[in-house]
């Protein structure tokens, strides 16, 4: 695998799923060849998360390249630096998270997307859920936040949910 060639790479294959999902494509699975497959999987992808951004780029055009790189070049970091290149063979119980009007220091949906983030960095978010989905979206603009820093966050608060929650105050507070 090349390294440096990541951004290229990722940036052809994203707008493969745009395009696949524009001509009526909706398994995401049958997006990518199997070298795709496996360049996506190398790099701590799936070809779920690609066709999550595709849908929602069709629906809207957010979060759009910009957002869906930054997030995954957070994720792939992860991946190759903490996971040392190995999946995780967990996936989140999305009945386990908790509700979406749940507010930690006032702030609603927190509770919520710090889990979801936590999933997203490990790779084990179930196939029903996106992180940077509409309402992680609706959260990241009422406070402020870019969707990719909330990942790294999470990840250097990784055991430390109320430093997250924290941080979130202050930003939110800040604007």
């Amino acid at each position: 695998m090349k390294y440096y060639d990541f951004t290229g790479k990722f940036r052809e294959l994203y707008d493969k799923a745009i395009a696949q999902y524009g001509k009526g494509g909706r398994e995401g699975e049958k997006f990518f060849s199997t070298v795709e497959k496996a360049w996506l999987a190398a790099n701590g992808i799936t070809p779920q998360h690609m066709y999550d951004y595709a849908e929602d780029h069709h629906s809207g055009g957010e979060p759009g390249y910009d957002n869906a790189l930054t997030i995954e070049t957070v994720r792939r970091d992860y991946f190759l630096n903490v996971q040392s290149g190995r999946p995780s063979a967990i996936v989140l119980d999305e009945e386990a998270l908790p509700a979406k009007t749940d507010a930690v220091l006032g702030i609603e949906w927190l509770p919520r997307i710090i889990p979801k983030a936590r999933a997203k960095l490990r790779g084990e978010l179930p196939p029903s859920l996106m992180y940077c989905c509409g309402g992680d979206r609706r959260f990241f603009k009422t406070h402020d936040i870019l969707p990719a820093e909330f990942l790294s966050l999470v990840w250097r608060h990784e055991r430390d949910d109320a430093a997250v929650a924290a941080w979130v105050a202050h930003r939110s507070a800040a604007k």
